[in-house]
């Protein structure tokens, strides 16, 4: 078992009081917060090894460069992908899927080509396929959702045509937690030659993803989320797709020579990598790697499982909570409302009382729509969390309840 103490140990924000009450922090679905030796390692890298990579012969160069180049063998390892090649560092999943939607875009959409998101998409996974759609008059179709919060996996069959050129799902609901049947969803796909892109925002703090077993084309997540530095996102693709679209921007790193006739592009991944990158946020979040895989994922797996019984049986003895994302199959997320009293009323003040929550509509709009609310009040677990943190928060609902009510 997990010594939770000794985990809470390297997360020193944690130690913080807010509002003069210990900070109970349950925002993780919007970002996690850094183990020391995350911190420690972008102190390490400004202070010793500050340089630029790939483009110098110079001693600093080369260690900036091997330590960005470490990580990304590391996330390579990390998501069992086959090779470094499709291992992309953006500035985040909103990145990553702008990068797919943009380039794939240029290269596969068509005037009546067609799109599949589904109803519980962030809006990063609406927005920049709305632009495509738009751009070059192709048709964004929605693949719906149970009022479970799961995705009418059964209806996708029906929504595919001909025309179809890719879907785009998210592996984990961001406002209702429910994880998708995303292996499924590419099962159908494959069938018929179309591909999938996977947000993985949510998924990969929670579980082991390996997208050589799940097959998908694109996968995007960001170091923020599983304990990383904000800034740095990777986007997993297909050889077989990224060599097929062109740059999504133009600039330095991106190309192998340059003149004012012609201009060929590097290899893969750095075809994707225009400009200086985050170094100092890549080499730190190879520390998050090391922190995940020490404890083992399979292991915060089973310690978030119990953090969410645990909160949910609590929240559901509340009169007037109800949760929205019942499905059974879920990660460590609780989307609820109270009867009577307005979601950032109830979230004003548990503040006050220390506790971290995310109340709105959690840039996932269209399934506030699906409920007809207009946002929701969502705790979000993490590994360092508690039973005892849990607790307090159930005590400062109940107060806040019996202040607004």
């Amino acid at each position: 078992m997990m010594d939770i103490n000794k985990i809470r140990e390297q997360f020193t924000i944690l130690d913080q009081e807010v509002n003069n009450r210990k900070l109970v922090y349950f925002d993780n679905g919007a970002t996690t917060q850094k183990p020391i030796q995350v911190i420690d390692s972008i102190v390490k890298y400004y202070s010793e090894i500050n340089s630029n990579v790939h483009r110098g012969v110079h001693h600093l160069s080369q260690l900036a460069t091997d330590a960005y180049e470490n990580t990304r063998k590391r996330v390579r390892s990390f998501i069992n992908a086959p090779t470094t090649k499709g291992i992309v560092f953006t500035k985040g999943t909103t990145d990553s899927i702008n990068i797919v939607a943009s380039s794939f875009a240029k290269a596969f959409l068509n005037k009546g080509d067609e799109v599949i998101v589904s109803e519980l998409e962030h809006h990063s996974n609406i927005v920049p396929w709305q632009l495509a759609c738009e751009q070059y008059g192709a048709v964004l179709k929605v693949l719906p959702i149970s009022d479970d919060g799961s995705m009418q996996v059964e209806q996708l069959e029906n929504i595919i045509s001909p025309n179809t050129k890719i879907i785009a799902v998210a592996h984990v609901s961001n406002a209702l937690g429910v994880i998708n049947p995303v292996k499924k969803i590419i099962d159908i796909a494959h069938k018929r030659n179309i591909p999938v892109l996977v947000d993985g925002a949510q998924a990969i703090p929670h579980q082991k993803v390996d997208v050589t077993d799940l097959d998908c084309d694109f996968y995007c997540f960001s170091a923020h989320k599983m304990y990383g530095p904000t800034g740095v996102g990777v986007l997993y693709g297909k050889e077989k797709w990224l060599e097929q679209m062109p740059p999504y921007q133009g600039g330095g790193e991106m190309i192998e020579s340059v003149s004012f006739t012609k201009t060929t592009y590097n290899e893969l991944p750095y075809k994707f990598e225009a400009g200086t990158p985050n170094i100092a946020g890549v080499v730190a979040f190879e520390k998050a790697i090391d922190f995940m895989e020490g404890l083992g994922v399979d292991n915060i797996l089973n310690h978030e499982k119990e953090l969410l019984h645990y909160a949910t049986e609590k929240l559901l003895a509340i009169d007037g909570i109800k949760i929205y994302g019942t499905a059974k199959n879920k990660a460590a997320v609780i989307s609820f409302l109270h009867s009577s009293i307005h979601q950032y009323d109830l979230g004003t003040i548990i503040d006050k009382m220390g506790v971290a929550i995310r109340t709105g509509t959690h840039c996932a709009q269209p399934v506030m729509d699906h409920y007809g609310i207009s946002g929701t009040m969502r705790a979000s677990f993490a590994v360092y969390n508690t039973k005892e943190e849990i607790d307090a928060f159930i005590n400062a609902i109940n107060v806040a309840i019996n202040m607004l009510g």
